[in-house]
């Protein structure tokens, strides 16, 4: 990772840098400071007592082995487009039926096989760090970030709630009011680890969701498109919640129903911001949504275009 020092950082020592700018672990600090190369100001070697300047570059050494990535996912030619990548981070739109990672049922049908891939044509080592996640019929961004700092960095901003993530969703019906949020906690159900409902709080295991949206447009025969920010990150929320409010979201058969019109649910992670790693550079990053979402809001909404507002 390399960092160009700013004004409001002269004066600071490295240390400090490290714990309160990037959020590093003790563990990992300790891991820089014996390698030989691990923490470099303006290619010299220094310890984290140096005092930072303004317009010096600090260079940490933050790339993974082939022995770090010894249990790396199996590589596998898979057709996955990257919509923003630099040496700390990539940034794939994730098509619609694949999973984010590899599980029982998925070993070599995921992006963390398709990233794997990419970096062994490279003959780059790669470990799997997603950020956050998607699931598998939904599509859209993933923030994954491609060494140890750049992850702890990240989820400390996702702790923060200072990922914001936009999806784009079809609904049946229109929510009331127009633009507003659902706040509602969330639980498994008793019959799966999968299944998740709208609970009381005081229930165990109850985890507080929020989501915001906005309606974007509404079709006389009955549907509605929202942008829907959650501000929380839990399992399944917008579609447990917009089913919750009695707007399920369109070809949801678990908390809806089936659609003739799109094979799956009808949800797309549109855009996304954050901060960069290495320099803290505000990101604004979107992602078109695949053709199945596009035929359905062509064919539902035909005067809407989206990111028109």
């Amino acid at each position: 990772m390399q960092i160009l020092i700013q004004d409001s950082l002269a004066g600071v020592p490295v240390k400090d840098y490290l714990r309160r700018e990037l959020h590093l672990s003790a563990h990992m600090i300790k891991r820089l400071k014996y390698s030989d190369s691990g923490i470099t100001v303006d290619g010299r070697r220094v310890t984290t007592r140096h005092i930072l300047r303004a317009g010096e570059t600090l260079v940490l050494a933050t790339d993974d082995s082939f022995d770090d990535a010894a249990d790396a996912p199996a590589p596998a030619d898979l057709p996955l487009a990257i919509v923003y990548e630099d040496e700390d981070i990539v940034v794939p739109s994730k098509p619609a039926d694949m999973p984010t990672h590899p599980s029982h049922n998925h070993t070599e049908d995921t992006v963390a096989n398709a990233l794997a891939y990419r970096y062994a044509q490279a003959g780059m080592p790669f470990i799997f760090r997603p950020i956050n996640r998607l699931d598998r019929n939904t599509s859209g961004l993933l923030i994954v970030a491609r060494n140890q700092i750049a992850a702890q960095a990240l989820n400390q901003s996702m702790r923060k709630k200072a990922i914001r993530k936009t999806y784009l969703a079809v609904l049946s019906g229109c929510p009331e009011p127009r633009e507003g949020s659902v706040s509602a906690c969330l639980c498994r159900t008793e019959e799966s680890i999968i299944v998740r409902q709208v609970c009381d709080p005081d229930h165990p295991g109850a985890q507080p969701a929020l989501t915001e949206y906005k309606t974007l447009a509404v079709s006389p025969s009955g549907f509605s498109l929202v942008a829907a920010r959650p501000v929380t990150g839990r399992t399944h929320q917008l579609r447990v919640h917009f089913a919750h409010i009695g707007h399920p979201i369109v070809g949801d058969d678990l908390y809806g129903t089936a659609s003739p019109d799109i094979g799956r649910q009808a949800l797309h992670a549109w855009q996304i911001e954050f901060q960069r790693p290495s320099d803290g550079k505000e990101l604004t990053l979107r992602a078109d949504p695949p053709d199945d979402f596009m035929s359905l809001v062509h064919n539902y909404f035909p005067d809407y275009t989206i990111g028109q507002n």
